[in-house]
This record gives structure tokens, C-alpha cells and sequence, in this order.
């Protein structure tokens, strides 16, 4: 009896592998298209099926001209900054711009940075009358789409983090033009910190006395 029930089990495991192994077989053969097979049912000859023209992916339909291309309703270059302005954003801004502007531009914006001081052709000083009058939409075209040796950064910079850039640029620009006249007493008394606390600081070692560090 014992020996009948365990053919019987052996038996029953058997048909069901050969059944486990059919219906694998089916998934592997299933009629089906591979990516970019040929096709003889679509007039191109391709299997695989083109976006309808005029697809927009979602989440990238970018209607905010001002936003997303830098110019208002007329096409001309904006010259406020269509983000808040905000803390958080300078700081982004700096830390973009250190990152992928200063190697040309250096973190002051004059122009000699690294690779410039290394060869490279060296761009206008941001401070420059010319570019503290352009729009700041300005900024932002030069990064998305490059100029002259500088290529776009459209890949590298999302358009917030470069209007973050365009939004430093200013800021760099204030710093060498602003008065004293114009900074409010907390501003004033954070100066007179930090310069306090410069002169404090050690001398950079190896350096004589009185003599500033590179």
C-alpha cells in the first residue's frame, strides 16, 4: 500500500514539473515584439511605435515662459526674477555657481579663475557696467544656452538652480557696489564681527609678520 501511495506521489510530481516547465517555455515563446524589432503591419517597418507629435511628457509641459525660456509674453529677457527670493535660494545659487561657474569665473566673478590662470581665455569680469545693466533673464539664457566658449549648462543645472546662479550673480554684483549707507545696523555690526574676527586669526604659517596669506 505504502509503495502504491508513493509511485502515485512520484507520479503526480512529475506531471506537475513537465507542466511547470511547459508554461515557462510559453512566457519565453510568447508571440511578441522585442524593442526596435522590425514589423511588416506599421508602414515604417518598425514595431516599435513613435510619440504622437506634439507629446509632452508629464510634468514637462512648461508653460511658464518667464520661468522655464527666461523672457515674458513679448520675448524679451525678464528682468525680475520669476522665483522668491529666499536665503535658501542665494545659498543653493552660491553652491551651484562655486561648483560649476568659478573655475572660470572665480568665486568673485572677475574672471581669473583656475583654468583661467592655466590657459584658458579668460571671460568678462561679471562686475563689468555692461553685465550689472542686463536683465537678469541674461544670466539665465548664457547658462541654458551658452555663449561664445562657455557651453550650456542646461544638462548640469535644472532651471531653478540656475535662476539660483543668476540670483548669486546678483548678489556678487551688489557686494562690490553697495554702500555703507545702505546696510541696516545688524548689517553693519556683522561686518564689524567679521572683521574683528579676521584680524584675530592667525597669520597663514610660514607667512612674516604683517604679511597676508595668498
Amino acid at each position: 500500500m505504502k509503495t502504491d501511495r508513493r509511485a502515485a506521489v512520484f507520479a503526480l510530481a512529475l506531471m506537475m514539473a513537465g507542466l511547470a516547465g511547459a508554461c515557462r517555455q510559453d512566457m519565453h515563446d510568447q508571440a511578441k515584439y522585442e524593442p526596435l524589432e522590425a514589423s511588416e503591419l506599421f508602414a515604417d517597418g518598425a514595431a516599435s511605435r513613435s510619440p504622437v507629435a506634439g507629446t509632452v511628457a508629464r510634468g514637462f509641459l512648461r508653460e511658464d515662459d518667464a520661468l522655464y525660456r527666461g523672457v515674458d509674453g513679448e520675448g524679451q529677457l525678464v528682468e525680475r526674477l520669476p522665483l522668491e527670493v529666499t536665503r535658501a535660494l542665494l545659498e543653493r545659487g552660491r553652491d551651484r555657481y562655486d561648483n560649476f561657474c568659478s573655475p572660470c569665473h572665480d568665486r568673485l566673478g572677475d574672471g581669473r579663475g583656475m583654468i583661467v590662470r592655466r590657459g584658458y581665455k579668460q571671460p568678462p569680469s561679471l562686475h563689468e557696467e555692461r553685465l550689472r545693466q542686463a536683465a537678469i533673464g541674461y544670466f539665465y539664457a548664457v547658462t541654458t544656452e551658452g555663449f561664445g566658449q562657455m557651453s550650456s549648462y542646461a544638462t548640469q543645472l535644472s532651471p531653478e538652480d540656475r535662476w539660483a546662479v543668476a540670483a548669486y550673480v546678483r548678489t556678487l554684483q551688489l557686494s562690490r557696489r553697495i554702500t555703507r549707507a545702505e546696510l541696516s545696523d545688524d548689517d553693519l555690526a556683522r561686518l564689524a564681527e567679521s572683521a574683528a574676527e579676521a584680524a584675530a586669526a592667525p597669520a597663514p604659517e610660514g607667512a612674516a609678520p604683517g604679511e597676508e596669506g595668498p
